[in-house]
């Protein structure tokens, strides 16, 4: 794993015991599952409008944010950022449709 995502990944860790009035991620944390989501879905939405608008430097700033909310829920679920690594790099040089149809087995 990257070393940032290592790292992004253990201080979300960390901030699982955070008081929620001093930390973004323990407020985050606090809302539960639902919230989680809830701000994931703003992100892809904001995510995808950056990119329809085509501002390169603003496509990667929300990507960032929707990456960061991404890995809020999967520590929040008890998951590592590695295994979504591990998937993908499972993935690596199989075609895209074989993978699709070998999910419906």
């Amino acid at each position: 794993m990257s070393d940032i995502l290592e790292q992004l990944s253990e201080l979300l860790e960390q901030r699982k015991g955070a008081d929620p009035d001093s930390s973004y991620v323990a407020k985050l944390y606090a809302k539960g599952l639902d919230g989680i989501l809830k701000k994931i879905g703003e992100e892809a939405t904001e995510t995808v409008i950056a990119a329809k608008d085509g501002d390169p430097a603003q496509v990667i700033y929300e990507t960032a944010d929707l990456w960061f909310h991404c890995m809020v829920m999967l520590k929040h679920l008890g998951l590592e950022p590695q295994a979504v690594l591990t998937e993908l790099e499972r993935r690596f040089g199989l075609s895209g449709l074989e993978e699709k149809a070998n999910r419906n087995k």
